[in-house]
């Protein structure tokens, strides 16, 4: 898989947006899609879990697709793998984000010029947690 080219200044950029929604959001503890959001959440962002088979994740309502989330969002960080990215940017792309973050070791080049077209930036093949405690 390729490395993703965005700089660490881009990066920091949108490591400063505070809304996050997180597809694919886990209530398993010893899960990525649990940890890293949870130390997300402990770092002051808002944010939204996105998981069908949960109603609340971390005390928080969890949404089934991330169109029904009403509120603004920043950031859509995406645990999913990559096969499966392209539904869920599609959905995202309704609500606007400034970004779509595909945690590491997802890459979907498809569902990242769609993303683009629609003037939404893509991070890819990176850990949202690994790059907060890298850059701050």
């Amino acid at each position: 898989m390729e490395d993703d080219p965005t700089s660490d200044k881009e990066i920091r950029e949108v490591l400063s947006l505070s809304k996050v929604a997180v597809v694919g959001m886990s209530k398993n503890p010893s899960k990525a899609a649990h940890y890293v959001p949870r130390y997300l959440t402990e770092q002051g962002y808002d944010i939204t879990p996105v998981n069908p088979n949960s109603e609340e994740i971390l005390g928080k309502r969890s949404y089934d697709s991330v169109s029904e989330i009403t509120e603004n969002v920043d950031v859509v960080n995406i645990f999913r793998p990559s096969d499966q990215v392209l539904p869920v940017v599609q959905e995202a792309i309704k609500i606007k984000p400034k970004v779509i973050w595909l945690q590491e070791g997802i890459h979907n080049l498809e569902a990242e010029e769609l993303a683009k077209k629609e003037g939404i930036r893509v991070i890819f093949n990176r850990c949202m947690l690994a790059e907060h405690q890298r850059l701050s």
